[in-house]
């Protein structure tokens, strides 16, 4: 059946074409599985909390019948606002506008956050743009410029919110502009588009425009909300939306609320947080995380930008989805807010997710899989300028950036195929990732160290059930077939630590000589005495704490970008300049580089899943989710590599001239 929705009309119908429903909510309430509902353009400021599920047979699907001319927002228009002081205008909105939930009392706050509770998951838009919030009245009429912005000029614009009774009092600096002549909002509702209740699956969102909510932090071992999302369910689609302007995450695919663990270290402060997420892990187990219940969601085809804790945030919730082309960008750009959930994607047990065909830029970070990444793969996407502009100023919080971070997982992760052109490349806290055929332009970081004692756990192969749990020994890594580029400056890079005063260093050094702690699979192997009858066990514990080998081949390396010290089949070329620069051509990013003009005649071999094996502790191999083998004879734009086979993501030099995204 057809269901229709017209913000336009006259009066809420009974969702006919003839007498549509006027919001999109009351066809929530309706709409049974094989369901279409049809939304017309509009505005519509409501919160929509579906109320039936779809089957994998029959889903309901809601479509904008305009691409994205339908917007759902979680923000309410401003008209009434008066002179206050100088650029500082002011207004006062009853407090009974927002249930519940007042976003100008609520903190952003929760584990893993590092910028104390001083903002909070209200915000006011200037013609589609946040502000920045003040720290006191004062300093909103002052309008001065917060450095650490990846766009200084736009930080005088500021608000601030005060209680008076029973109304907030908002205060805003629109440094001369009159908001009663522009479109000024604020946020009103917590979310978008998503169940109240958990287990609402195989529901599909098209076209729609998703905008400007007062999403809460989300934190690993909580609660997860975002503009949109499944709220711990299976099979939902979410495509050809442009999701924006969220206080935190743009979708969520991420934990349900469980009362007994929520917010647990947040409040009572005796578990660590890295305890927290343990826990949360084992008793998903009794809240339906399995295979068969959760995940297995696709977001594809969808613009998400501008939200200030990451484009799409999960744990455990995500599970064996496909995320592809993707455009996400500018994500954390206002750096108000600080933690380690902050990232164009931040998944946590990314299990089997395909990361693929993304366009991921302008963000703090790029992808960070935290925790249980395995069967994880991603697969020819584009990455660039996820760097701060100015990145000798530090970053609030304390973390890097980079294109992407995989930490304190066990594997198998997979790289293969990418274009990554940032100053770092992958920050690798962590075992068993595999790099196949990707071009490098940035360094690796936190190679062997950062973890400490952090034992994670490891799944039976492409499932969700727990396997066993260990630290991290490092090592159990394959760098196959890439191109690496010293583009960027190669000197060490001062930061400061994560959550503690002082500071380390990060390597800016490009190539694979960062694994020359790190020994081959026969000096591994030697150190067990396989062939002994009675092992000496004294001598088996050093071998078992000891870092895991490495497998390093076909890989080349220009500008002085440096070579594992024990790879005997590669290429080093240090006598040509080699450029790699990304260019617009025709509104589409193009690659501008000369390196294949000295790749010269060297070839290798193709790579396959025998050849990459399994990682370590799941004993799982580099294959496919439904457990076949991966041979990587397709390039970044599927073409086919054929017999002679050259490193980096392209079949041929011609290939890199074409547009990227």
């Amino acid at each position: 059946m057809k269901i229709y929705v017209d913000a336009k009309a006259g009066r809420s119908g009974n969702g006919s074409q003839e007498m549509p429903f006027k919001h999109i909510n009351d066809a929530a309430q309706v709409a049974q599985p094989g369901d279409e509902v049809l939304v017309a353009p509009g505005i519509y400021r409501e919160y929509v909390d579906p109320k039936y599920a779809g089957t994998p047979d029959a889903r309901i699907t809601y479509r904008s019948t305009e691409p994205l001319g339908a917007v759902i927002t979680g923000a309410e228009e401003v008209k009434d606002w008066k002179p206050y002081q100088g650029n500082v205008w002011v207004c006062r909105v009853k407090n009974s506008i927002f249930g519940d939930y007042n976003p100008y009392t609520t903190y952003v706050y929760g584990d893993w956050y590092f910028a104390g509770r001083s903002k909070h998951t209200g915000a006011v838009y200037l013609n589609d743009k946040m502000l920045y919030e003040a720290e006191s009245l004062d300093a909103c009429i002052k309008g001065e410029v917060y450095p650490c912005s990846w766009e200084p000029e736009a930080s005088v614009y500021k608000w601030f919110a005060e209680q008076d009774g029973d109304e907030t009092v908002i205060y805003g600096n629109f440094q001369g502009k009159n908001p009663n002549e522009e479109k000024v909002e604020i946020n009103v509702r917590r979310e978008c588009f998503m169940p109240s209740v958990t287990g609402i699956g195989y529901i599909t969102v098209s076209g729609f425009t998703v905008t400007k909510a007062a999403t809460t932090w989300a934190p690993p071992a909580a609660y997860q909300d975002g503009m949109i999302g499944p709220h711990w369910s299976k099979g939902w689609i979410i495509e050809d939306c442009e999701i924006s302007n969220s206080k935190c995450a743009g979708i969520s695919l991420g934990k349900y609320l469980d009362p007994d663990n929520n917010h647990y270290f947040t409040y009572k402060h005796v578990k660590s947080p890295t305890q927290m997420e343990r826990d949360a892990v084992c008793r998903g187990q009794y809240h339906g995380w399995l295979k068969e219940k959760v995940g297995s969601h696709i977001v594809r085809r969808c613009n998400i930008h501008h939200c200030e804790q990451g484009g799409i945030i999960g744990r455990m919730g995500g599970v064996f989805s496909v995320i592809e082309d993707n455009h996400i960008h500018h994500i954390n750009n206002m750096m108000e807010l600080g933690g380690a959930e902050i990232a164009g994607i931040k998944m946590h047990a990314a299990i089997d997710v395909i990361f693929r065909r993304n366009h991921i830029h302008h963000c703090t970070m790029g992808i960070w899989c935290d925790w249980e990444a395995q069967g994880t793969r991603i697969t020819q996407n584009l990455f660039h300028d996820n760097q701060k502009p100015d990145f000798a100023k530090q970053l609030k919080g304390g973390m890097m950036s980079q294109d992407i971070f995989v930490e304190v997982g066990h594997g198998p992760t997979l790289i293969d195929n990418n274009i990554l052109l940032s100053d770092v490349t992958l920050r690798m806290a962590t075992e068993g990732v595999a790099l196949v055929h990707n071009l490098i332009c940035g360094a690796f970081t936190c190679v062997g160290g950062g973890t400490g004692p952090r034992y994670t756990p490891y799944h039976i192969p492409h499932r969700t059930e727990v396997m066993g749990f260990m630290t991290i020994l490092h090592g159990d890594d394959r760098f196959y077939n890439n191109i690496f580029v010293q583009k960027w400056p190669s000197q060490d890079f001062v930061t400061l630590r994560d959550s503690s005063e002082g500071t380390d260093k990060e390597n800016r050094e490009v190539g694979t000589h960062v694994m020359d702690p790190y020994i081959t699979y026969d000096e591994w192997i030697k150190m067990f005495d396989m062939e002994s009858e009675t092992p000496d066990m004294v001598k088996l514990s050093t071998a078992h704490d000891h870092s895991l080998p490495v497998w390093v081949g076909g890989n080349v390396y220009f500008n002085g970008a440096k070579a594992y010290h024990k790879e005997t089949d590669h290429l080093v070329d240090n006598e040509h300049e080699v450029y790699v620069d990304l260019v617009d051509r025709d509104g589409k990013p193009v690659l501008s580089t000369n390196l294949y003009d000295f790749l010269g005649d060297y070839a290798t071999g193709m790579v396959n899943s025998d050849i990459l094996g399994c990682a370590f502790e799941p004993e799982e191999r580099f294959e496919n989710p439904d457990g076949t083998a991966i041979t990587f004879d397709r390039d970044y734009f599927d073409g086919h590599r054929g017999v002679r086979v050259i490193p980096g993501p392209f079949v041929s030099g011609a290939d890199a001239e074409k547009a990227l995204f």
